[in-house]
């Protein structure tokens, strides 16, 4: 199923809200918030064999990357609005 179809309610109450650019940057960034949460869940059963502290080399990998994109989307986010409020 399309993202687009299977978070619709979701996307037009955050485009109404935000703008379209804007709301589904917002909605972006709720499904990597979402990937965050499962893969740290993950991880309390998922450990690294030489520390069981931690979880596992490629989900701490995994945990990374998606902390980078949320960053790179709040950015956009973030001068998107000030270029808003310019106008």
């Amino acid at each position: 199923m399309s993202a687009f179809n299977e978070h619709q309610e979701e996307l037009e109450h955050f485009e109404q809200r935000f703008g379209r650019d804007r709301g589904r940057l917002a909605v972006s960034l709720d499904r990597i918030t979402n990937a965050l949460v499962l893969v740290g869940q993950h991880g309390v059963y998922c450990t690294s064999q030489r520390n069981p502290s931690v979880p596992a080399m490629d989900l701490r990998m995994v945990t990374q990357e998606l902390t980078h994109a949320k960053e790179l989307i709040q950015s956009v986010m973030e001068e998107l609005r000030k270029a808003r409020q310019v106008r």
